[in-house]
């Protein structure tokens, strides 16, 4: 399945948010791919308060992962790999256990773990227009 959105302004974004997740409502694992201010830490608290999660959810740069819980008390987990220096410091962390939890999973700069994304993720790209600031959301499941 493929899907390409077109976000004007920052506040269309929940819209997208609630798009993708219904287009692909039973995948879990998402990986976020976008240069340095792309939005992708902004477009998963968009994918986040759709999920209904009640923690305050920031980027995890210095800690890799963060937890979320959402008002079932489901976990919500969010992943910035761009501190990474090789693959096995994700594996440190217990990534696979996050991965194949069942749970929601967000990632950020997902290309510096390529080799050990589970099959069946999404693949989000964000793209923005320098000119216009609108971001174009290209999503793809990678079956």
């Amino acid at each position: 399945m493929q899907l390409k959105l077109v976000c004007e302004n920052v506040h269309s974004l929940d819209s997208a948010a609630s798009r993708i997740l219904s287009a692909f409502s039973g995948h879990r694992v998402f990986a976020l791919y976008g240069s340095m201010g792309a939005g992708k830490t902004t477009f998963i608290k968009a994918l986040c308060r759709k999920l209904h999660v009640k923690d305050v959810v920031n980027s995890p740069t210095f800690a890799i992962v963060n937890e979320y819980l959402d008002t079932k008390g489901e976990s919500v987990y969010h992943f910035d790999f761009y501190r990474l220096k090789k693959e096995s410091e994700a594996i440190e962390i217990g990534y696979e256990e996050y991965v194949y939890s069942g749970c929601y999973c967000f990632m950020e700069w997902p290309e510096k773990i390529e080799n050990l994304l589970p099959e069946g993720y999404v693949r989000i790209d964000l793209v923005v227009d320098n000119e216009t600031e609108a971001r174009t959301i290209s999503c793809s499941d990678s079956n």
